[in-house]
């Protein structure tokens, strides 16, 4: 998997050291870095309500993504606590996805927008664009609040050296599994 663009969390794939391809960085205290986004697809549709064309959107999937090309490691620090602190990173991310995926639905699910446009085509362009761009918003703020976790995660743990924490979260993150 080390030469894909990204890589889908999957309970059945866990990270190794071939899929950090970024060259590590000597300027910074941290022994390695996983890259780790939100990645979204979803569907509209238009009708006519009140004579006026709307969009709602019908379908919201959310996906948790680790960025190799961006991801490095140290390698002559590289050793198996840290590739699990690491994998902890992809879970927790995975973990912020399904408490807040729902919500994020909830948020768009059942409801009509308003569009605009000359014609229809034009409609519907902008429909996709602007639906686009309300969901890539309310993912960015999930994004921060992956960010606020992983950042209590990393503190907590020491980075993967409180091994007794790192177990805890690592018990939590089987669960996903």
């Amino acid at each position: 998997m080390g030469d894909s663009v990204a890589i889908e969390w999957n309970p059945n794939y866990n990270i190794s050291w071939l899929d950090f391809e970024a060259e590590s960085n000597p300027a910074v205290f941290e022994d390695s870095l996983s890259v780790i986004k939100y990645r979204f697809a979803w569907t509209i549709n238009s009708e006519i309500v009140d004579e006026k064309i709307v969009f709602f959107i019908e379908d919201i999937n959310l996906f948790t993504e680790f960025h190799p090309r961006l991801s490095w490691v140290r390698h002559s620090e590289s050793n198996d606590k840290l590739l699990k602190h690491e994998q902890g990173n992809f879970d927790l991310a995975e973990l912020v996805r399904r408490e807040n995926v729902k919500e994020l639905q909830d948020m768009f699910y059942s409801k009509h927008f308003p569009t605009r446009g000359q014609n229809v085509e034009q409609r519907k362009q902008f429909a996709k664009e602007d639906s686009g761009k309300m969901i890539a918003e309310k993912v960015e703020e999930l994004q921060l609040v992956y960010a606020e976790r992983r950042k209590k995660y990393q503190t907590e743990t020491k980075f993967g050296e409180n091994e007794q924490i790192q177990s805890d979260y690592n018990m939590i993150f089987w669960r996903l599994r």
